[in-house]
């Protein structure tokens, strides 16, 4: 008898034992890298290790790295240093990532392939090893295999453009109301007006930029008022801008006169609604416009006035456009390089069809660069398609076209359902679809949108991330 309560005890105690071991064991975490490759513009780049939920405790990730025609020490080095093929580095507890800095010691010579593949190979916490376990780092622009990025317009007043290089993951950023008119840089002489804040021109009888002009009501675009033909071809067909193209014999070329659009508004909307051309006009101004060469002469004035400025815009072949503000009498860096960018976060002023088509005003719109050579599609989600299994084999070329509204406003919608059924503002992500970019230089990219209003549901915080189709 003595001998079984012995042995019922030691059961019990063992139970109450494995009970607490279970209890105090800290669950698996996940590790991976916050990205599967980087191109390096900077001499030192840190790179990100993240962790699925903050560190129960501090610890060491270790990674280990394959070098591609370089050589540690040598072509580059890390902080931690490596130990031969292997880089140490520790973390503190209650983090949700960390980093070490790769640091370049020499630029690769165009044409050459040099990279180091960097593989998450151990921690010293309770954890697993995520997808995302290695990342190629590149020491040339070679494309980028993928990325997710966060597009910077500015919140719910949008105040910002934002264009996006796939290839390199860079975003440049270009105030939307610094510029009204932007003059192509192809053969053709054509000028095209800032639809993003809802500009309009109309063409005068007159050649004389020195009349006097009076404003036009008419010509001011609100949501379902406005002439489609004082606008330019939403398509970004460069042979149907509403002013037309520049004659070489001068007395072809008549007045327009601008109607200069809105800025943002002056403060945040109620949250769910946009506000980025809620703010004051901007105005108006006349101009006309003469070829001088192979650039372009710029006559324009406020349309009281019986005198002009002059300006010469010069044509620059590596870009797209030269943009000009009347405003401030001077050329604005807005794009990149014609090749150097794929598609552009913006607001936009679309055309509705119809009987009389309308121009519409829209935020969070999305071009891509057909001038220079960027294409995209939309790809619908099956139960046989999806994002993830989606590959370079299951591209349809055909479905390419030269709109460069392919993506436009088709990722997002800007009503929910609110109390009775009855509809509010509200940003609501499609999560239904998902887009192919082919960029300038013939990479093929998949890209899905993941988000476009903070939780408190402020509007104008796009997010998306794509991956390279190979």
């Amino acid at each position: 008898m003595k001998k079984n309560l012995i042995l019922i005890l030691s059961f019990v105690l063992l139970a109450f034992t494995a009970c607490n071991s279970d209890d105090d064991a800290p669950a698996a975490n996940s590790i991976a890298f916050a990205s599967t490759s980087l191109n390096l513009s900077a001499a030192t780049t840190p790179i990100e290790i993240k962790f699925a939920s903050p560190t129960a405790e501090a610890g060491t990730v270790t990674v280990s790295f394959v070098e591609t025609a370089v050589v540690s020490g040598t072509d580059f080095t890390t902080l931690p240093a490596a130990s031969g093929k292997t880089v140490a580095i520790p973390f503190a507890k209650n983090v949700s990532s960390v980093t070490f800095n790769f640091n370049k010691l020499v630029d690769a010579i165009e044409g050459q392939v040099k990279n180091v593949v960097f593989t998450i190979t151990s921690a010293t916490i309770n954890a697993t090893i995520a997808e995302n376990k290695s990342i190629q780092v590149n020491f040339n622009q070679t494309a980028s295999l993928g990325n997710a990025l966060a597009a910077e317009v500015g919140g719910p007043l949008e105040p910002n453009q934002v264009y996006v290089d796939l290839s390199s993951g860079t975003m440049t950023k270009a105030l939307r109301n610094s510029w009204e008119l932007a003059f192509y840089s192809g053969a053709d002489f054509r000028v095209v007006l800032n639809n993003s804040v809802k500009m309009s021109a109309k063409q005068l009888a007159t050649t004389n930029i020195d009349e006097v002009q009076v404003a036009d009501d008419a010509m001011i675009i609100n949501q379902g008022s406005g002439d489609a033909t004082q606008i330019d071809d939403p398509t970004g067909d460069i042979t149907k801008t509403t002013i037309a193209e520049v004659s070489a014999t001068d007395a072809n070329n008549k007045v327009y006169l601008l109607y200069l659009g809105n800025k943002p508004a002056d403060a945040a909307p109620v949250l769910g609604k946009e506000g980025s051309v809620g703010g004051e006009a901007r105005g108006w101004k006349k101009v006309r416009i003469l070829r001088s060469g192979n650039d372009y002469k710029v006559q324009f004035a406020d349309i009281a006035a019986t005198t002009h400025q002059e300006v010469v815009v010069t044509k620059n072949a590596a870009y797209n456009f030269t943009f000009f503000s009347l405003i401030d009498n001077k050329t604005v860096s807005v794009e990149p390089q014609k090749a150097q960018w794929d598609i552009n976060f913006t607001t936009f002023t679309n055309i509705i069809p119809g009987a009389v088509p309308t121009p519409y005003f829209y935020p969070d719109f999305v071009v891509n660069n057909t001038k220079g050579g960027a294409q995209t599609y939309q790809v619908l989600v099956t139960e046989t398609t999806t994002y993830d299994n989606f590959t370079l084999a299951n591209v349809d070329n055909t479905k390419f076209t030269a709109d460069q509204r392919n993506i436009g406003s088709n990722w997002r919608s800007t009503s929910a359902p609110g109390a009775g059924g009855i509809p509010v503002s509200q940003f609501v992500l499609k999560t239904d679809r998902f887009y192919v970019v082919k960029d300038p230089a013939g990479n093929y990219y998949k890209l899905k949108f993941t988000g476009g209003a903070l939780v408190n549901l402020e509007r104008g915080h796009p997010t998306f991330q794509y991956a390279i189709l190979k």
